[in-house]
């Protein structure tokens, strides 16, 4: 039976019943099947004018019929909640090809919030915008390279000249773009180092997340540069 919890956290009450998109007869039927205390809950929330979800998490909404089954089940019963997130990582530019998320990393504070390069199990999160940083750390361990300050990458123009591409389970999210794209400096309303897809994307627990920069050229870097990428956007925990 359709639990009603989730309707507290989610503003979409169509789309969280499965009734979003039905045609007149349809939705008639769905209410109709509905209890009288389920349908009176359900009607208030569809015919009343709430102000609208902001931001990733409005984005998140209109992704909700994507979502695997279980995750939309939870939502529904309450037990999952949609909650900012930015997934990053950190790592030294070691060669013109610089991967961030690979099947060999494991979750560590500070340097990276992913193991094996994928989301946890039985989580979801919509890609909203993308954080690029740079720095130089005092020397390669990991605590140093943790306390390194990291800024705008247009202190470094060799990574300005460069590309991006972001992939999940080998579908495009963003293809190979500009650095340009995270210089930042003269937008007063932007955060330093990022970029707002217009074209959110969802990512799986269970896909592979390639995010890679390539660059022309690692002229003028120091040794002990490391650059620091930041998924933003919602994701779905208990």
């Amino acid at each position: 039976m359709l639990e009603l919890n989730g309707l507290n956290e989610y503003n979409n009450a169509a789309a969280l019943y499965g009734t979003d998109g039905l045609d007149d007869t349809e939705l008639l039927g769905a209410i109709q099947r509905l209890n009288p205390l389920q349908r009176a809950v359900f009607m208030k929330k569809l015919t009343a004018q709430p102000s609208p979800s902001l931001g990733s998490r409005g984005e998140m909404e209109r992704f909700f019929h994507e979502l695997p089954k279980h995750i939309k089940e939870g939502t529904e019963k309450g037990e999952m909640r949609f909650a900012d997130n930015v997934i990053y990582s950190i790592k030294k530019v070691g060669s013109k090809t610089i991967k961030m998320f690979e099947t060999q990393d494991t979750k560590a504070i500070g340097l990276n919030s992913l193991s094996a390069a994928k989301l946890p199990k039985n989580q979801a999160f919509l890609v909203s915008g993308i954080i690029v940083l740079a720095g130089v750390s005092g020397d390669l361990t990991p605590e140093r390279v943790m306390s390194t300050t990291y800024g705008k990458i247009e202190d470094y123009p060799a990574l300005c000249t460069g590309e991006f591409s972001l992939k999940a389970n080998k579908k495009i999210i963003l293809p190979e773009t500009s650095m340009k794209v995270f210089k930042t400096q003269n937008f007063n309303r932007v955060p330093v180092g990022y970029y707002k897809l217009a074209n959110p994307r969802l990512i799986h627990d269970d896909v592979l997340i390639e995010a890679t920069f390539e660059l022309g050229s690692v002229e003028g870097l120091n040794a002990n540069t490391h650059i620091y990428l930041g998924l933003h956007g919602t994701t779905t925990t208990p």
